[in-house]
């Protein structure tokens, strides 16, 4: 189950103010990339965000380039899912491949407010906000078993491991 405040911003908010541009090819470790995360967008969130946190988005989150920094950085930061009415298709994977959760709810968005405590209970595919359900389609095992184990490489190095 993910709890926490919901951060909510509008319609294409893009690579480039999720992870600031100037940052791109300086060496980072992910703690250190999530001290800038939405830096440009929004100067507070780095410093206030808190495990469990869920963005709250319009249309079109994560367009721009196909910078894998951008979700790597808001998962650094503890950011608990993204909820969206849709996502640019490179920030959606590089969310998973982050073990970042992504998801299309619509129906929520228009309604949460930033401030607000949300929950998402992932096993039922249910956002919960204001004591109001808000049903999402399951998530393909594969999936789930990637944000699980943290994003794609620690889920190929377990596997790998059981396999030697």
């Amino acid at each position: 189950m993910i709890q926490g405040r919901a951060w909510k911003y509008g319609d294409n908010v893009n690579t480039d103010v999720i992870f600031p541009g100037r940052y791109t090819y300086a060496r980072m470790e992910p703690g250190e990339m999530a001290k800038h995360a939405l830096e440009d967008l929004d100067p507070r969130f780095a410093r206030e965000v808190k495990p469990g946190d869920v963005i709250v988005a319009g249309r079109n989150f994560g367009c721009g380039s196909s910078r894998e920094q951008a979700a790597t950085c808001l998962a650094a930061a503890g950011v608990g899912a993204v909820v969206a009415k849709s996502f640019a298709r490179i920030f959606f994977r590089n969310a998973i491949n982050s073990g970042l959760l992504a998801l299309e709810i619509p129906e929520a968005v228009d309604v949460i407010q930033s401030g607000d405590k949300v929950g998402i209970d992932v096993e039922r595919g249910v956002l919960v906000h204001g004591g109001k359900e808000y049903r999402f389609p399951p998530l393909p095992a594969a999936v789930q078993e990637i944000l699980a184990a943290g994003g794609l490489i620690p889920y190929l190095k377990a596997k790998l491991v059981k396999e030697a």
